[in-house]
């Protein structure tokens, strides 16, 4: 599949000619999000995506802090890799998201104190971020690099405020076809069946 960026956060892969257009609004500290992408992620892009019938674009709704370090992260790198970052947040979560959950007063004070930069990197360090994206190829310096980029942190929580304002975005995981928003869809079943129907 390719991937293309056609504005910084947004990535969005498959046939451009597709007759359907897909577009999931998606945050990564989101238990129903992580559900989604163990369910319907294969199916999704094989059957759908790959096939050339949906082109598939993803945007991230940014609901806290642990939820922008996850998506500075999957940005992080060459677009092409992007969308198996963005898998490996999603299917992780239990995982980093719990070491979070557990953290000490002391870490937690971490996150509100000193630079933003400063602040990101210890919530990677601490969920078990870095030795993720080492897997996947990063060394430090380029997570480091990443987690530094206020300008990609801005840019992300700009972005929310808009598809929360402008698009009517109220939860997540939300989907649009054609621009559409699809009321009461939120489940592999539910969306499912609406792709089928434009089919």
């Amino acid at each position: 599949m390719t991937v293309t960026q056609p504005e910084p956060g947004v990535h969005v892969m498959g046939n451009p000619g597709a007759k359907v257009k897909l577009t999931e609004y998606v945050s990564y500290t989101c238990p129903h999000c992580a559900h989604f992408e163990e369910e319907a992620g294969d199916p999704l892009r094989l059957f759908y995506v790959a096939s050339g019938k949906t082109e598939l674009e993803v945007r991230h709704l940014v609901r806290d802090s642990f939820d922008l370090v996850a998506a500075m992260l999957a940005n992080c790198g060459p677009i092409a890799r992007f969308d198996r970052n963005h898998a490996m947040f999603m299917k992780e979560q239990t995982v980093w998201l719990g070491k979070l959950m557990k953290t000490t007063p002391a870490q937690k004070n971490r996150y509100g104190a000193g630079t933003q930069v400063a602040r990101r990197m210890a919530i990677a360090k601490d969920a078990g971020f870095y030795p993720m994206m080492q897997r996947r190829g990063y060394d430090v310096t380029t997570v480091d690099r990443c987690l530094a980029d206020d300008k990609m942190a801005e840019m992300l929580a700009n972005k929310t405020a808009s598809y929360i304002r402008d698009k009517g975005v109220a939860s997540t995981p939300a989907f649009a076809i054609d621009g559409v928003l699809l009321a009461g869809t939120n489940s592999w079943d539910s969306l499912k069946f609406q792709l089928d129907l434009r089919l």
